[in-house]
């Protein structure tokens, strides 16, 4: 089973701080990187003057953390590759991928927030949700395409590369049948090509039934979060089933999927909801805000306005908090109902002492996570 670090980036009330929020970032992912998890991945939030979500680019995180640790992979949950442009996001990974020794996991999401979309792309919408998904799917394939290594062109509903009309004429770049016809450019290649071939992997962040055909379908690996076990059963049937059917082969339940779980580890229970509690439910109020409770019901459950968003509500559908032996039980119920395969770990919601959620990894990784790695009773 693999473990990874799933790191949102807070600091309300101190963003003006905002070095020092990136030494315990940095502190967090050295910790993880000796403890061996998997992987790290950072989020991308815009405009976050309230000090919740305070990572604007996670490629630019990832060069940062890849160039202070030596094995765990870098990942982001996920670029929001609507707000940027295709080609710049291409090379700007493939990059990352240089630099970092082959070390990227590639996440893709369509974007939530309307002052993010609308200040960073206007046609990046989420109240037009056909224009956005159309956006979606075009951006990725014109980074795929750039990551050929090939010259290639494009030429769809938001983008036409290379430009059209531009002549080329340069005696230590002659104008070849490659790239140019009759003088002007018909082709182009990005460079640099990624160091993982044909591209590092790519995962989607999904959820509704609509997103996980499609991240099926292509083989896209995908991530999820909020529901509660009984709810997730559905979504990794789906996935299964449609990821088998598009490959010609049979997916086991569970392949190709992550989960993000809130996990904090402590010696009690009460300890560990004393420390972690408020900084959690900053998290849920801030995002419950515009999701609501519903990808929190159960299978079957409706949700009714007697749902209150709390710790007690929360705790028995998707937290892993509390002791190592609790924490570990919950694992067991995951693999044992989902067959998971790769979970993600957030602790550091915003405002979490840094010295706790540095305890809470020390003691995961020392009390937890060992009996799940190879050779080990599971």
């Amino acid at each position: 089973m693999r473990f990874s670090i799933f790191h949102a980036l807070g600091a309300p009330g101190r963003v003006d701080a905002y070095d020092r929020a990136m030494r315990e970032a940095r502190e967090f992912a050295q910790a993880a990187d000796r403890a061996g998890f998997w992987s790290i991945w950072y989020t991308e939030h815009h405009f976050g003057h309230e000090g919740f979500e305070i990572t604007p680019n996670p490629v630019l995180m990832g060069v940062d953390i890849a160039a202070r640790t030596e094995r765990i992979r870098i990942g982001q949950a996920a670029n929001i590759i609507t707000f940027w442009h295709p080609l710049r996001l291409a090379e700007d990974l493939a990059m990352l991928d240089q630099l970092s020794g082959g070390r990227v996991e590639v996440g893709i999401g369509r974007g939530l927030y309307g002052r993010e979309a609308l200040n960073l792309n206007a046609a990046a919408d989420p109240r037009d949700q056909e224009r956005n998904r159309a956006l979606f799917e075009e951006t990725l394939d014109v980074m795929v395409k750039a990551w050929s290594g090939d010259f290639f062109d494009h030429k769809g509903q938001f983008y036409e590369f290379p430009a059209p009309g531009v002549r080329w004429n340069h005696p230590m770049s002659p104008a070849t049948d490659d790239f140019t016809a009759d003088g002007v450019i018909t082709k182009m290649a990005v460079v640099p090509r990624t160091l993982q071939r044909p591209h590092p992997p790519l995962w989607q962040v999904i959820d509704t039934p609509r997103s996980i055909k499609w991240a099926a379908s292509r083989q896209i690996q995908g991530l999820f979060w909020l529901p509660p076990v009984s709810a997730l059963k559905e979504r990794f049937e789906l996935y299964r089933a449609t990821a088998s059917a598009a490959s010609g082969r049979e997916y086991a339940l569970g392949e190709g999927i992550g989960l993000v779980r809130d996990v904090y580890v402590a010696d009690t229970m009460e300890q560990a909801r004393a420390e972690f509690e408020e900084a959690l439910l900053t998290s849920y109020r801030w995002i419950t805000h515009w999701r609501g409770l519903g990808n929190l019901m159960e299978a079957g459950e409706e949700l009714t306005d007697e749902h209150k968003l709390s710790f007690d509500f929360l705790h028995p559908r998707n937290l892993l908090v509390g002791t190592p032996e609790y924490v570990a039980e919950k694992i067991h119920e995951l693999r044992s109902e989902l067959n998971l395969e790769h979970l993600l770990l957030w602790t550091t919601h915003p405002g979490l002492k840094h010295e706790h959620a540095m305890r809470s990894l020390e003691l995961f990784a020392e009390k937890v996570m060992p009996q799940f790695t190879s050779g080990s009773p599971a």
